[in-house]
């Protein structure tokens, strides 16, 4: 007769096949288990294949771009290349006919700019949208004035208005000499650095700025490039739209180039210098070949100090 293995005691150890209470400890170098990805590496905005067509004119197509909380994505392209469809379709302006457009992982379809703002896109255009005559706070919070008040004695809260510009401006370490001064009295520069405070005071997570530095000159392009730089640091995800590579690479952290509505590149700072930057965005190998075009025909050569065939000299 066989016997029946007795069940160990209460204070016996277990055998060297049998876990306890069955639960096998981690070996010590046992590797982790996976963790998901965090969410702090996922995209403010992301396009994925986007193309845009205004009927047989092709405006955007199959492109791509990621805008990531405290970095610069530079899109750089000349005249025609697309950047102002871009512009429009992240500012909710336009949809895109195909492809994914997505805001924090969600798909995202935009009825209107004030969807985006909404979502936390905010877009600064070269025109600024400001009143030329009106004061800075005014301007400051042109469409989104304060109130004061109840009923028929409702009226616009300007102290606050005044001190809250005052204090957003010097936030972004822009100190005014007078804020009731028309903004159409401050330099290009100037405006452009106060329409960046109102979107940050604003809450927006990612800020579009639309060739902040085109009409401007060495010195203000400067400040301005400096108070995008400090709208990165605060946090939000710039997109910079500019043809000019020098900027680009001065601030940009993401470079994304465009050519005809298609991307003739895509790279990050570290993988590329601002001579190629430079290269690509003035057309790389079409120059080339337009450089020998253009390289002067080299002068008849003399045959045993003769001069040849149809030489007068």
């Amino acid at each position: 007769m066989t016997a029946t293995p007795r069940p160990p005691a209460a204070d016996e150890p277990p055998s060297g096949n049998e876990p306890p209470n069955g639960n096998v400890p981690p070996a010590a170098n046992e590797p982790p288990a996976a963790t998901e990805p965090s969410a702090a590496n996922e995209p403010l905005v992301e396009l994925a294949d986007v193309s845009k067509f205004y009927g047989n004119v092709k405006a955007l197509e199959h492109v791509s771009l990621e805008v990531h909380a405290g970095e610069i994505t530079c899109v750089l392209g000349d005249n025609g290349a697309g950047k102002s469809t871009l512009i429009k379709i992240i500012a909710g302006l336009h949809r895109p006919d195909s492809g994914r457009f997505l805001i924090e992982g969600e798909e995202a379809r935009l009825a209107n700019p004030r969807d985006a703002l909404d979502r936390g896109i905010a877009t600064v255009y070269q025109d600024l949208a400001v009143v030329p005559l009106m004061p800075v706070w005014r301007n400051f919070f042109l469409g989104s004035e304060p109130t004061t008040g109840f009923g028929p004695f409702k009226r616009l809260d300007v102290r606050k208005m005044r001190e809250t510009t005052r204090a957003e401006l010097l936030r972004m370490g822009i100190d005014l000499r007078d804020l009731d001064q028309p903004i159409g009295t401050l330099s290009g520069g100037e405006r452009q650095c106060v329409a960046i405070a109102r979107a940050v005071h604003f809450g927006a997570k990612v800020l579009v700025l639309d060739e902040p530095t085109a009409a401007l000159g060495v010195k203000q392009s400067g400040v301005v490039l400096k108070y995008v730089a400090a709208a990165r640091d605060a946090g939000l995800g710039v997109v910079l739209i500019t043809h000019n590579p020098h900027h680009a690479h001065l601030v940009g952290d993401r470079f994304v180039l465009l050519k005809r509505g298609t991307m003739s590149g895509s790279h990050t700072k570290d993988d590329v210098t601002l001579d190629e930057l430079t290269r690509q965005m003035a057309g790389g190998s079409e120059l080339e070949e337009l450089s020998h075009e253009l390289a002067r025909a080299q002068a008849p050569t003399r045959l045993g100090g003769h001069p040849v065939d149809g030489d007068p000299r």
